[in-house]
Formats: C-alpha cells, sequence, structure tokens
C-alpha cells in the first residue's frame, strides 16, 4: 500500500475552482451523466472488495463482516437505489396552488442541486461515511471535493490510488491532509459543507462555513443511553447491548455509550454480558480475529485515561489494555455516578461501558434529560406503555427499540442527529433533499391580462374588493369543507332521485 500523500495548497484551490467551473457547464446535473457516475462509484468498490478489507484490517484489525457490513454494503446498496430511483426522486414536484390568483396557472417545485459539495469523511467507518454521502451528492447532481480521514491512513490511500481510475475527476476531487490542509480547505466557498465527526471539530467547520454563509450538515455524536426495564429478557438484552457496544470496538458515534439498568436487575445483566462477551470472543478476546482495535495510539491514550481516572464504579469484566497493540478488552464498569466527571461527562468511543443504575423509569428519564440530545436512544421493554413515556419524553437524533445499531442500517428512514448530536440528515431519498435546493416555480402564460389587471393601479374598492375575495378564504369556507362527505352524498342522493322522476 502507497504512503498517504497530502494535498499541498496549490492543488487544493485548483481542485475547487476546477470543480465549481464544470459545475457551472451543466455537466454534473444530467442525469445519464449522475447514472453512470453512480454505477463506477459501485463498480469501485465491487471490483476492489478485497483491497478494501486489507486495508480496513490495517487501520483498525476490522472483521471482515464488519467491514462488509459497516462500510462496503452501505455504499453498493445505495448507489443501486439510486440508479433504481433516480427519475422518480429528482422529478418536477407539481403543486394544486393555494391562492385563487394562481389557480390557472403551472406551479411546480424542482430539485436543483447546490453547486460545489465539500464531503468531511471520518476515520471509524472510512468508505461508508465519506462514499454514502458522496452518492448522495452525484444523484443530486452536484460537484464534490472529497475530504478523506488521514487517521485511517491505509483505507485513504487505496480510495486515492482507485478514485481517478473509476470516477470522474472534472466533477469530483479528493484532497488528502491533516489540520493545516482541512484548515485551508475550509477557507474555500463551498454550496454545502457534510461533515461527520465530533463536536468540537464541528463548531470550526460552521464557523468557516459562517463567513460565506455556507449550509451545514453535521452528523456527530453524543452519549447515547440505552435504557434496559424490569420486563426485558436479559439475556436478549446482553447481546445485542455487547453488539450495539463492542463492535469496531465501540469506535461508532452510535454505540451504546452507557446502560441505565435497573437496580434489582443489575447482577443478572452483568451475567448476561459475560456470557455473551465469552461467546462473542472466547475467553480471550485479545486473540479473537473477530475484534477490532483501537485506530491509533492517541486514542488508546485517551481511552485508558477515562478508565483509570474515573471517579466511581468497578470493573466487572474486562479492563486489559495492551497499548503496543493498540488493544483495550471489551470492558464493563459497575455502579458508575450519573455525575462521574471522567466517563460520564464526553462521548466513549471506544470499548468501555459504564453501567448507572435507576429505582424507576421516571428517575433513567432524568438522567437522560439532563444531557444533550443524544444520536441514538436505545430502549429494551415489552411494555409498549413504557416505551411510549420514554419516547414521548426524551429528544434523541433516532431510537432503536429492542435492538442496537440497526436503525442507522435501514436507510428507508432518515440519518441524523438533533442539537448537539447533529443537524441535517441523510440516507436515501433523504440525501436528494439535503444536497439539492427545493426551487419553487411559478409558470404563467401571456393570457388573461383582463383578469390581471384587476391587481394594477389605480386602485379602487372595487379592486380591493374583488382581490380579497379571491385572497382571503372565508371562515365558512373551511367549515364547509368539513361537510364535503355528506354534501357528496346528498348530491348523490338528488341527482338519483332526479333521474328516478324523469323515468316516471
Amino acid at each position: 500500500m502507497a504512503e498517504l500523500q497530502y494535498t499541498t495548497f496549490d492543488s487544493i484551490q485548483d481542485h475547487v475552482s476546477h470543480v465549481r467551473q464544470i459545475f457551472n457547464t451543466g455537466k454534473p446535473r444530467d442525469i445519464k451523466w449522475r447514472k453512470f457516475q453512480l454505477q463506477r462509484l459501485y463498480d469501485m468498490i465491487a471490483e476492489n472488495e478485497e483491497r478494501f478489507y486489507e486495508s480496513l484490517a490495517k487501520d483498525m484489525h476490522k472483521p471482515r463482516n464488519e467491514a462488509m457490513g459497516g462500510d462496503i454494503a452501505p455504499v453498493l446498496d445505495e448507489c443501486l437505489y439510486f440508479l433504481d430511483n433516480l427519475d422518480e426522486l429528482i422529478k418536477d414536484q407539481k403543486v394544486k396552488p393555494r391562492s385563487g390568483i394562481n389557480v390557472m396557472e403551472k406551479v411546480v417545485i424542482r430539485k436543483d442541486p447546490l453547486g460545489v459539495v465539500l464531503i468531511l469523511g471520518s476515520w471509524n467507518y472510512p468508505v461508508q461515511l465519506l462514499l454514502v454521502p458522496f452518492a448522495g451528492a452525484i444523484a443530486a447532481g452536484n460537484s464534490v471535493v472529497l475530504k478523506l480521514s488521514e487517521v485511517a491512513s491505509h483505507t485513504a490511500a487505496l480510495i486515492t490510488e482507485i478514485f481517478p481510475k473509476y470516477m470522474d475527476t472534472s466533477c469530483y476531487r479528493i484532497v488528502n491532509g491533516g489540520v493545516e490542509e482541512t484548515t485551508f480547505l475550509l477557507q474555500e466557498k463551498f454550496n454545502h459543507i457534510f461533515y461527520t465527526g465530533n463536536e468540537n471539530v464541528a463548531r470550526i467547520v460552521m464557523t468557516a462555513a459562517a463567513k460565506h454563509l455556507t449550509p451545514v450538515t453535521l452528523e456527530l455524536g453524543g452519549k447515547s443511553p440505552a435504557i434496559i426495564t424490569p420486563d426485558a429478557d436479559i439475556q436478549l438484552t446482553a447481546n445485542r447491548i455487547a453488539f450495539g457496544k463492542f463492535y469496531n470496538a465501540g469506535q461508532i458515534c452510535i454505540a451504546v455509550d452507557h446502560v441505565l439498568c435497573p437496580r434489582s436487575k443489575l447482577n443478572e445483566f452483568v451475567q448476561a454480558l459475560k456470557q455473551t462477551v465469552q461467546q462473542f470472543y472466547g475467553d480471550r478476546p485479545q486473540e479473537s480475529k473477530d475484534y477490532a482495535r483501537i485506530v491509533n495510539n492517541h486514542h488508546v491514550e485517551r481511552i485508558s485515561a477515562l478508565l483509570n481516572n474515573r471517579s466511581s464504579g468497578e470493573i466487572a469484566i474486562g479492563g486489559e489494555i495492551v497499548k503496543k497493540e493498540r488493544y483495550i478488552a471489551p470492558t464493563v464498569v459497575v455502579n458508575v455516578q450519573p455525575d462521574d466527571a471522567t466517563l460520564m461527562s464526553d462521548e466513549i468511543f471506544g470499548p468501555v461501558l459504564p453501567i448507572v443504575v435507576y429505582n424507576n423509569i421516571e428517575e433513567a428519564i432524568g438522567i437522560i434529560n439532563q444531557r444533550e440530545p443524544p444520536l441514538a436512544l436505545y430502549l429494551f421493554s415489552k411494555d409498549q406503555k413504557v416505551i411510549e413515556k420514554v419516547l414521548r419524553t426524551t429528544p434523541s437524533g433516532g431510537v432503536c427499540v429492542n435492538d442496537c445499531l440497526m436503525h442507522q442500517a435501514e436507510y428507508g428512514i432518515p440519518f441524523g442527529g438533533v442539537g448537539a448530536s447533529g443537524m441535517g440528515s441523510y440516507h436515501g431519498a433523504k440525501s436528494i433533499a439535503t444536497f439539492t435546493h427545493e426551487r419553487s416555480m411559478l409558470v404563467k402564460k401571456q393570457k388573461m391580462e383582463g383578469a390581471t389587471a384587476v391587481r394594477y393601479p389605480p386602485y379602487t374598492d372595487r379592486k380591493y374588493n374583488l382581490l380579497r375575495f379571491i385572497m382571503v378564504k372565508h371562515p365558512f369556507m373551511l367549515k364547509l369543507k368539513s361537510y364535503r362527505q355528506p354534501l357528496k352524498l346528498l348530491f348523490a342522493l338528488i341527482a338519483l332521485l332526479a333521474f328516478y322522476l324523469k323515468r316516471r
């Protein structure tokens, strides 16, 4: 694998300038061209799938199943979805005029590409989180600049190598680099910025975007809780929470950050977790081929510090750290206090699972509502009333009931955060909405000037009354509308009666 070469400042400026010039020619807007590029993106992943598995293993020891499910399959599926549905997704939307003045006119909403889109990828899923939004930006008809994550350097080097062999580099360009290159890139003007990452960098992105009044989509994270209610199937819950926490060694924005467990179920849940971890990874997870590694030494040190500097709780499972291998064992810490300044302050983003006990569901809801809204909320319960109560009284970007992570994998629904966990959303049809502008259009004919003249000066009482009659609906019309079905039935009966009498 070639070493990752950073993009020069001059090249960054050239990339942005060039793709804007090409966008202005209309080339990326052509529907046949969009479909061709989506097919080429599909081919780029499908024909190099084994190489992607190799690069992801080098970056994070990512197991093949996790690399396929978390990185490869989402991009392939998104490309196929757009190829199959693009014509319908981007067609003009006809609108029934509300105003009486426009009742005879053509009113449509057209989905116009935004222009030049910047997509800032993330290291934890360096294929999915870069190329799924890229597919949406292509489908929407934009030119795109892709900033790859330098942290997952092997995967970034692979994408940089093969990208020009498949994609049209007059419309789409790649930028590689660290903080300096990214800072320089953000000085350029874009029509939309799409960022996946953490809250601190998001503030930098928003500040840079504000200088050009550029809209942003921010896919962030937060402390996503999993609530267990007393009636839940504990072993099933342990299986699914372990999956939602230790998948990719917890390096996922929607990972279960901590568990809120009924005090009466704590011991049973911990025993179930021990059984699950043993089933997943064996007696020595360090030797398991199915357990990922932390991406670099910096994050090993960060997660180690969270574990070692905690102010509450005891390690019930795991706790082993081998820094030279970037290995942190699947770790569970019990009896953690909700206000623990270390474990319960920021998103953990690693394989350390704090368990906080609660006495009643109101207490659990209160713990959640004391924090910023999380990107995901997980709830394990059989009681529909409790489920509805939690959903009604807590905020979150998304929700998954009785499972973990899988709502993000359902691309038929939007994925995104709220508040500090992000703004905007994407996936499937929502990506088209994110990367297009709804251009409202009223198309009139050069006719009926006599009727139109009622709006022209000189103004008279007659014109005023006529305009008001056309433009302001009387409340009586709303009441009449509520009786529409009975009136239709009445008129039908009258018509039948008239027909019968005429036959007589």
